[in-house]
């Protein structure tokens, strides 16, 4: 019997050293390159390098969107010891509930992000808490994270990033989505079972490429002052909303692009979405008597009329229509006047417009319209409306024409009514208005706008034109006279409309959009200030009514033009 079992143990020796001698044979012999290329997958690992999203920068290089370094939370669940303790621990300082971290750290998950986004104070308070409590199988991670360091300044124009990307979904951000966020690197590297590198180890990087900057045409100081006066005007005024618009009159430059109300895009979780919409590109409406100057321009240029020009303008103009006549009238005006086309802009004369309108006829008033941008998009502005404006053809012969001529009929936007009055500004050149000046990419080369531009009316109309307009501001008849600002020659235009209502597919009866354009200084004009209000009502201190455009938008746009004159050091002109 002991013989036979020391064979048995003999044998079973021999079998083991057999199976072993068998296993070393394929694995270093027969399969020694597949084990080997395992062993190898097993050590190393491909992580992306994560590519820093590019600053978007003031005209001065001042970030208005930047990314900062930022603490990660990374938690293994494999490692925590007490699932629900360490959830009721963490829950109240991150943005993860308690059941949702109790369900994580129960699952089999090697890699589970509490929280992300921590920086300065903020980062290092978690790390201490951490370490006080005692808190196992939680890691750290360096990661970007989107800041805006002026908060709400112009949060609607550049927008905000989302996701665990970071990809730009509104505004400036999401337009420039592919230039901002740049192209990640990749790094392959031959780490231990605890995640340290091996030295003399695989080790091979390929660089991340940088997102590029966007160098805005932006004055921070002018938006910030545009920001300010437009949110005080809708507390005065009441209006529900309202937009401003700065532009350099010599590139189109947008100096300040202004929305209220407004929000702040670094703490956005309560903010309504339609706050996020940039209303100064977005939002269409008839412009009314601002756009009275395309009407005039027109056949000042077409030499149908001079500003000496008389007219026998009556308080009504009506046109004979079925079931009852179309009558168009002019506010206090009771008898026939006789008015020079710089009277019928003072005084903003609908029938005085209209009759000139008459002999400019539609189809060349239509070519004018257009010329001046009005019916197209810059395409440069995220959900920028490209307005509405009717082919020459589809003009009826009745209203059409008197409609337009008094700006009704043609949808436009705050940005596109600035551009209008920057071409007459501008002594008859539109220059496409456009806010990013430049890209600066990561290997520090630059790509300049280049201005788009042609000639709408000649230098002499133009001149003529800002002459009637600084009537309408210094005239004792104009209706522009709160827009005037000490030290300076100033011209613009009102603007009064009923509001459409597209749900009701009527106008208003009592709301209206308010409006003032203007520029200055007249000598050379620098600089176009639009504000639109969305329905301002009441009445002011001196008992005038605010849904006037002259009364609510004339003082905001004063207030504005008053601090870009003085930021951008342009000398006073008047007396």
């Amino acid at each position: 019997m002991p013989d036979v079992r020391l064979a048995l143990v003999g044998a079973f020796f021999v079998l083991v050293w057999l199976g072993i001698g068998v296993r070393l044979v394929d694995v270093q012999a027969l399969n020694a390159d597949a084990y080997a290329d395992r062993g190898f997958e097993q050590r190393v690992r491909q992580e992306e390098l994560v590519a820093v999203r590019g600053s978007i920068l003031d005209r001065d290089h001042q970030a208005i969107a930047t990314s900062v370094d930022a603490l990660t939370v990374i938690a293994d669940p494999t490692l925590i010891v007490d699932d629900v303790a360490t959830a009721q621990l963490l829950a109240p300082l991150v943005s993860r509930t308690e059941d949702e971290l109790i369900d994580a750290f129960a699952s089999d998950r090697r890699y589970y992000v509490v929280q992300r986004g921590l920086t300065g104070d903020e980062a290092e308070s978690f790390k201490l808490y951490v370490t006080a409590n005692n808190i196992k199988g939680l890691f750290y991670a360096t990661e970007p994270k989107r800041i805006y360091p002026f908060a709400s300044l112009a949060s609607q124009l550049v927008g905000f990033v989302g996701g665990d990307e970071g990809r730009g979904i509104e505004g400036l951000e999401y337009r420039y989505d592919e230039e901002l966020a740049g192209v990640p690197g990749r790094q392959v590297v031959e780490r231990d079972p605890y995640g340290n590198p091996i030295p003399q180890g695989h080790h091979t990087v390929e660089d991340a490429v940088h997102g590029s900057d966007l160098v805005l045409t932006i004055d921070s100081q002018i938006q910030f002052t545009a920001e300010k006066m437009l949110e005080e005007a809708l507390l005065d005024t009441g209006a529900r909303s309202g937009s401003v618009v700065v532009l350099d009159v010599q590139t189109g430059g947008v100096l300040a692009m202004a929305n209220a109300p407004t929000f702040d895009p670094n703490n956005r979780r309560h903010a309504q979405p339609w706050i996020f919409r940039n209303g100064a590109v977005a939002n269409v409406y008839e412009p009314g008597s601002t756009l009275k100057v395309v009407t005039v321009a027109a056949a000042i240029e077409e030499g149908i009329v001079e500003p000496s020009t008389v007219f026998d303008v009556p308080p009504e103009y009506v046109i004979p229509l079925e079931p009852e006549p179309k009558i168009y009238q002019d506010v206090g005006h009771e008898d026939t006047l006789a008015m020079s086309v710089g009277e019928i802009v003072a005084r903003s004369s609908n029938v005085g417009t209209i009759l000139i309108q008459s002999l400019l006829g539609n189809e060349t008033h239509h070519e004018y319209l257009a010329s001046f941008g009005l019916g197209t998009s810059t395409g440069e502005f995220p959900a920028e409306s490209a307005g509405s404006l009717e082919d020459a053809t589809d003009w009826c012969v009745s209203t059409c024409g008197p409609s337009t001529a008094i700006g009704y009929r043609v949808g436009v936007t705050p940005l596109q009514m600035a551009g209008v009055f920057a071409t007459i500004a501008n002594d008859g050149v539109w220059m496409e208005p456009h806010v990013v000046d430049a890209v600066i990419h990561d290997d520090l080369t630059v790509d300049e706008y280049e201005p788009v531009s042609r000639p709408v009316l000649s230098k002499a109309t133009a001149q003529i034109l800002q002459r009637l307009l600084m009537g309408v501001v210094v005239s004792e008849e104009g209706t522009g006279w709160r827009a005037a600002i000490a030290g300076y020659t100033v011209g613009g235009k009102t603007g009064t409309t009923e509001k459409y209502l597209p749900d009701q597919g009527a106008y208003s009866e009592t709301d209206r959009i308010a409006s003032f354009i203007g520029m200055a200084p007249i000598s050379d004009p620098r600089i176009v200030v639009a504000v639109v209000l969305d329905s301002p009502h009441g009445e002011n201190e001196d008992g005038d009514d605010l849904k006037f455009g002259g009364v609510s938008a004339a003082p905001v746009f004063a207030a504005v033009m008053e601090a870009a004159l003085h930021d951008l050091g342009v000398p006073p002109d008047a007396p």
